[in-house]
């Protein structure tokens, strides 16, 4: 996953992102487990921060997360859900259900609207920039525009750093 050059260049703040990047990767994985598989958030939180983060699993390595990032994003998720899958079902065109959507586009939907909605100190166009590219990295043409259109339009609704 390509992540955006942070603005103060330095191997400390590229880390930092690539970590972030990581995160969001990582809590998009860990709320689709959850929407399929019923997981609980202290569960699923506790599984990857254990056992995948940093980890080497039957020959495939999670990268690097900040884990703080990680936890805020997937218990962020859960806790806010009744307030973001709204946001999400108002940004989607032509009354589309949010439970018709693919899971994992769910997932990055709310993980994405969470951050535009908490994470005001992270530029609009770095939150959209990241969920779009991890929607790339499972699909490949509808859905990565999909998540840009619904998050753009979340965050001209929500963000006034959001150019009109």
């Amino acid at each position: 996953m390509t992540n955006p050059t942070p603005e103060n260049d330095g191997p400390a703040a590229v880390k930092q992102v690539n970590q972030r990047g990581a995160a969001r990767l990582a809590a998009v994985q860990a709320l689709y487990q959850m929407d399929i598989g019923g997981t609980g958030v202290l569960e699923i939180v506790a599984e990857y921060e254990i056992h995948r983060l940093g980890q080497d699993i039957d020959g495939d390595t999670y990268l690097k997360a900040d884990t703080g990032w990680f936890r805020s994003i997937v218990s962020g998720v859960v806790r806010d859900q009744r307030t973001l899958d709204p946001m999400i079902k108002s940004a989607l065109q032509d009354d589309w259900a949010l439970s018709r959507l693919d899971s994992t586009v769910r997932a990055i939907l709310r993980a994405g609207t969470f951050e535009l909605v908490e994470r005001r100190d992270v530029p609009v166009a770095v939150i959209i920039t990241e969920y779009v590219e991890i929607a790339r990295a499972f699909f490949e043409e509808d859905e990565p525009r999909l998540v840009n259109a619904v998050l753009d339009r979340i965050a001209r609704q929500i963000r006034t750093d959001v150019r009109k």
